[in-house]
């Protein structure tokens, strides 16, 4: 199934993440290289994420994420009415992330829940 999430940026751009079955990624990758091609906006290829930042872990997304937002810890946790330990144990990859605190990090943080579960 193709999941679409548009991200405004303040520079007239937008971010959109695709969620896609395993064995289809590669195909998707490919397909939207070449509709970028087309419309002028790639001028080389693209490299999936894993491969720039193969250690990354769902605790770093959430930190990275949270930084993003330019939100402390304590105030995620007042958001999601959890301790600050808990978000900084999550963030250090010490606590998993379970499906159901995805999907509340996902709506506190405003992004897919899913970047949170690898």
């Amino acid at each position: 199934m193709l999941e679409l999430t548009k991200t405004p940026h303040t520079d007239g751009t937008v971010c959109l993440t695709v969620t896609v079955p395993k064995e289809q990624a590669e195909g998707v990758a490919a397909a939207l290289e070449g509709i970028l091609r087309l419309v002028g906006e790639v001028s080389e290829r693209t490299v999936p994420a894993s491969e720039v930042l193969p250690d990354m872990t769902p605790g770093k997304v959430l930190r990275g994420a949270r930084g993003l937002r330019e939100m402390t810890q304590a105030q995620l946790a007042d958001a999601l009415a959890i301790s600050k330990s808990n978000i900084s144990e999550m963030e250090r990859d010490v606590r998993p992330i379970g499906k159901e605190m995805a999907k509340r990090l996902g709506k506190a943080l405003a992004m897919p829940y899913k970047s949170f579960l690898f």
